[in-house]
């Protein structure tokens, strides 16, 4: 008896309505994204046998396909063109993904209207405003462009359609989730919808050589929403960052195929509009000429990029000796606490019946490990009441045996500081490189220290040498 070679189908099944995970029986918890109660019944796809086809092209020796369909074309924005890796490649798809309010309609127009201003036919294309109310913000921002071609629409099919009418070389969609089509289970937004969508976007992309750029949603945890095979369809993922107190503005790249993924931009947001800052740190800087009191200035690092920020502290008598304030802005609460604790114990310093505020200047936030010297240092010159005799960065990352670690990236980030006119730089022992043995890097004096007392003691702030607790 002749053996079938065809497969089993299946008319039922469970898919996860956050990342599209299906399973043949119901879960509690989806078994890619570990969501709970997403699991929903959903027909599952058939299987059937596929039979091959001949191939419209042969395929080809690597060494004989021709690298020039890939060039770079320039954005006309210096901070996103160094997020890509140099530019727009054509047949890129890259999604851009942010908060509600955090700028990126505003910034994707602006990158619109330079592409289209270069000669370069320009696709854009909202489903979330109107076309007037897009006009509006490109009269406002100065984002006007002969070559620049708006369209209002939610279905697919018409976008597709837009597309073979006007031929541009970039599109721009805002946003995947207000897109439908009939093809697709669900309503726009939901998961088949997105997916069926981006693959659609993908598919034109590659085909026209054309570059897609496709502005996504946030969920509230900051996470992409939509499934998760959508970051996996394109060829680059980028977020939009900032806090909307604050104007400054973040991309940061957390997937690139033609480029590092480890690198950001910098931009501000204005009344003019989205405006790129190649040189960020002043942001995060205060504008004395001398140092003050309970500040100090460290260098963190952003994907590659160093950027100086300014920590400060205040220390003061507490209204509850056994219940102290520790209150944090822009840096970790429970590190900030663990470094008083290693303050304390190691250094000397009463601190445990004090109230101590730890802030950043500019809305920074740090999560950077070596930001820690820069907090101790802060907050001992606050409790003694005493600044430095020069500029000075801090940099290190404290033990709880109150010792430094070393500082990855240390050649950036001294030479980051030398170029903003800092005389001297405190690093844990050991962090610079076997072949760099003078006391000077960059033009600036490196002190290297083993533990947080020693630092202290090198800036003059231990307890009894320059001044006593208030």
């Amino acid at each position: 008896m002749a053996r079938s070679t065809a497969r089993k189908t299946q008319s039922d099944g469970w898919v996860c309505t956050e990342c599209g995970w299906t399973t043949a029986k119901w879960v509690g918890r989806c078994g890619e994204c570990q969501a709970w109660g997403s699991v929903v019944e959903k027909g599952a796809p058939k299987l059937t046998d596929v039979t091959s086809t001949v191939p419209v092209s042969r395929a080809v020796p690597i060494g004989q396909v021709s690298e020039q369909a890939a060039d770079r074309h320039l954005t006309g924005i210096g901070e996103l063109d160094r997020v890509l890796g140099g530019g727009l490649v054509p047949g890129a798809v890259v999604l851009l993904a942010g908060e509600p309010g955090v700028g990126k309609s505003t910034l994707l127009l602006d990158v619109a209207a330079k592409w289209a201003g270069a000669g370069r036919r320009t696709l854009y294309v909202t489903g979330e405003e109107s076309a007037a109310q897009v006009r509006l913000r490109a009269g406002r921002t100065g984002a006007l462009a002969t070559e620049l071609y708006l369209a209002a629409e939610t279905d697919l099919g018409t976008v597709l359609g837009h597309i073979e009418q006007t031929e541009p070389s970039l599109l721009v969609l805002d946003s995947v989730q207000t897109i439908g089509t009939a093809e697709a289970d669900g309503s726009p937004g939901g998961v088949s919808q997105v997916r069926e969508v981006t693959g659609a976007l993908v598919r034109v992309a590659k085909r026209r050589g054309m570059a897609v750029v496709i502005v996504g949603h946030v969920t509230k945890d900051g996470t992409i929403a939509g499934p998760r095979t959508m970051e996996h369809l394109v060829d680059v993922v980028l977020a939009f960052e900032g806090d909307r107190h604050s104007g400054f503005r973040m991309v940061r790249a957390t997937k690139n195929r033609y480029g590092p993924a480890d690198e950001v931009g910098c931009f501000e947001m204005t009344d003019a509009g989205i405006v790129e800052v190649p040189d960020p740190s002043g942001l995060f800087t205060s504008d004395h000429a001398d140092p003050q009191p309970g500040t100090c200035v460290t260098v963190t690092m952003e994907g590659r990029r160093p950027l100086l920020s300014e920590v400060q502290a205040l220390v003061a008598p507490s209204t509850s000796e056994k219940y102290p304030r520790r209150t944090t802005h822009g840096v970790e609460n429970g590190r900030v606490a663990m470094i008083l604790a290693v303050l304390e114990r190691k250094a000397g310093l009463p601190l445990s019946a004090r109230d101590v505020y730890v802030s950043t200047v500019g809305g920074a936030r740090i999560t950077d490990p070596s930001a820690d010297l820069a907090i101790a240092v802060a907050v001992a010159s606050a409790t003694i009441d005493r600044n430095f005799p020069t500029r000075v960065v801090a940099l290190g990352e404290v033990g709880l045996a109150g010792d430094l670690r070393r500082v990855p990236g240390l050649e950036r980030r001294v030479g980051e500081a030398a170029r903003l006119g800092f005389d001297l730089a405190v690093v844990p022992r050991k962090s610079r490189e076997a072949h760099t043995k003078v006391p000077r890097m960059h033009g600036l004096h490196v002190v290297e220290v083993s533990t947080v007392a020693e630092a202290l003691s090198v800036l003059d702030l231990r307890r009894g040498r320059s001044g006593s607790a208030n």
